[in-house]
């Protein structure tokens, strides 16, 4: 039995009009982008029981997680609040029958309640002021013997991250959310996987795979300059993605959580 959904309000969620051109050019058009991206090619297949089913794709960005259910037959409902990024992922997917969404999270309920086979929501929660109402939410949406692809940006490793550049008393005071204007790119709510899996279990949905993404990449000395080099850092995050301790600390968790199927 799932639990019930709380009431979920968007005051204070961080939406990204006016940021849309710098996501696609400075985060996903650079090498921790497209290392992100190569993972999950490679770990989505693996975490997941795909064959074609309906997807909605919660908080979908510019689309690069659409596009790629897309092209392999997926039939994708997007939704996404800015109304920025909506633009930029219609272009990026006009050559697939995508349905779209103006919607935050908090509509979906009523705009698209499934239930679906199959949810994504990746580095979505973050965002919100009330992650955990928000993850209720995404568990409502997944149908009985469903799944929930989720990734999240991790507090363990943005406190980590700080200590190795020096930002001592940030990390003695627990000041990691992003806060102003400075720092726009920082999430409001970085989670902790004690966090993630203790809410799933609370709303009924039973946590059957994770993997650490971008584990070693954000804490180089010198950054990938090379192809080779971009090759080599993919073949060791690959190795160690879900491997314990490692996967604890990669900047992005993800998950894929089911609902249990109604015996009968």
């Amino acid at each position: 039995m799932s639990a019930p959904v709380s009431p979920l309000s968007s005051a204070g969620d961080r939406h990204f009009d006016g940021l849309a051109e710098k996501f696609a050019t400075s985060l996903y058009g650079g090498p921790r982008g497209q290392l992100r991206l190569d993972l999950l090619n490679r770990l989505l297949p693996e975490m997941l029981d795909l064959h074609g089913q309906p997807v909605l794709d919660v908080g979908a960005g510019l689309g690069q997680v659409s596009e790629w259910l897309a092209s392999r037959g997926h039939a994708v409902t997007l939704s996404e609040p800015s109304g920025e990024m909506l633009a930029l992922a219609r272009e990026h997917l006009a050559a697939f029958p995508v349905t779209f969404y103006q919607q935050p999270l908090q509509a979906l309920g009523d705009m698209a309640p499934g239930p679906w086979p199959l949810v994504f929501c990746h580095a979505v929660l973050e965002w919100m002021a009330d992650p955990q109402a928000a993850l209720e939410m995404l568990a409502s949406l997944v149908a009985p013997g469903g799944q929930l692809s989720l990734m999240v940006f991790n507090r363990d490793a943005l406190r980590f991250s700080n200590a190795v550049k020096g930002n001592l008393r940030k990390v003695l005071d627990d000041r990691l959310a992003g806060r102003g204007l400075r720092q726009r790119l920082t999430p409001i709510s970085p989670l902790t996987h004690a966090d993630i899996s203790q809410w799933g279990e609370a709303c009924g949905l039973t946590l059957t795979a994770v993997a650490g993404v971008r584990i070693f990449h954000d804490y180089l000395r010198r950054p990938t300059e090379t192809q080779q080099d971009h090759e080599d850092l993919l073949e060791i995050e690959w190795r160690y993605c879900r491997v314990d301790p490692h996967w604890r600390l990669g900047r992005y968790l993800l998950y894929t959580f089911e609902r249990p199927a109604i015996s009968r």
